[in-house]
């Protein structure tokens, strides 16, 4: 048990560090660790509980952390991975507070920071596709899951063209899954 709760920190350590831009940009970092390396959750898993996590209130990779945390060694594994995750973007953040209150004058400061946001825009990127290959079956050997892809569909022409309350849509695409899924 210990074991896995000092895995779950460090674990959770390496993501903090890496999640620059935060949000989606953190899901590579998070399905590396979680998926690849350490086998805790499938693929498949990692996305019900991302889902879970956009419902819940709180930043992303804290939601996710904290479900991985409970499903992995219970409430110490949650309190280790949740630390784990916000202790080094704490200490990242203040660091680079400090940098640029004494740097922000310098040029190339703006240029590395447009550095940074083009790679959280590809990252993001990169978890959207992964997401939406999972969600619709649409790689490998996995034939393409039609329902999820009509759903899908459904819920974004609502949402663009009649401006659909997200919590009703919500709720009847849950009821729609209820019969379409069980």
């Amino acid at each position: 048990m210990f074991t896995d709760i000092l895995s779950l920190l460090m674990s959770f350590l390496q993501v903090g560090l890496f999640s620059i831009g935060g949000g989606y940009a953190t899901l590579p970092f998070i399905q590396k660790q979680v998926v690849d390396l350490k086998g805790w959750l499938t693929t498949g898993e990692l996305t019900d509980m991302i889902t879970i996590s956009q419902m819940t209130p709180g930043p992303l990779a804290v939601n996710i952390s904290t479900f991985v945390g409970v499903r992995i060694a219970g409430i110490g594994g949650a309190v280790a991975a949740t630390a784990g995750c916000t202790i080094s973007g704490i200490a990242i953040s203040l660091g680079l507070y400090r940098f640029f209150l004494k740097k922000d004058h310098l040029d190339w400061t703006a240029f590395l920071l447009k550095g940074l946001k083009s790679a959280s825009v590809g990252l993001i990127a990169f978890s959207a596709v992964s997401i939406f290959q999972n969600a619709f079956g649409a790689y490998g050997n996995l034939p393409l899951n039609l329902p999820a892809l009509l759903v899908f569909g459904a819920s974004f022409f609502l949402l663009r063209k009649y401006k659909m309350n997200p919590i009703t849509l919500l709720v009847l695409t849950g009821v729609v899954g209820l019969f379409v899924y069980y």
